[in-house]
């Protein structure tokens, strides 16, 4: 017998996933996949495009969400089949081009996010700001003028 859990890894129909939108894909490790879902449908208007169902432990191996115009990927942790824990993310943000920097700060604050960077306007010619949504990813609003 094995001292470690095992989980069920739960069945999808795979002929089912949705197309790849970007040329860059962010794949976020967070915990409580689900809840970010809920969370970027309300902050950031993300549709979801494909989630696998939660295996018997409640976490979610693979979600693919649709934010403004380009694919976002993201995960539970499952360090049995990746590298370590889950670290704090640091050193990056995720910057969406908005139409609106000021609707897109308000509509993520009011939705749970933490003001990092109010909207500014820039010296590069932007109106910009920035947010830390709840699984500690921070998230900038580009305007250009």
């Amino acid at each position: 017998m094995s001292d470690t859990a095992e989980t069920t890894t739960p069945t999808a129909d795979f002929s089912a996933m949705p197309p790849v939108k970007g040329g860059v894909t962010a794949y976020l490790t967070v915990d409580g996949a689900m809840k970010a879902v809920e969370f970027y449908k309300s902050a950031l208007g993300a549709e979801l495009a494909f989630a696998i169902p939660p295996d018997d432990s409640g976490r979610t191996m693979h979600v693919h969400l649709y934010i403004n115009g380009s694919s976002v990927m993201l995960a539970d942790p499952y360090p049995e089949y990746c590298a370590g824990p889950v670290e704090a993310p640091g050193g990056f943000n995720l910057s969406l081009q908005v139409t609106d920097t000021d609707a897109a700060f308000e509509r993520a604050v009011a939705a749970g996010a933490s003001v990092m960077m109010p909207p500014s306007d820039m010296f590069w010619g932007a109106r910009y700001a920035q947010v830390r949504d709840p699984f500690g990813v921070v998230w900038a609003f580009n305007q250009p003028h």
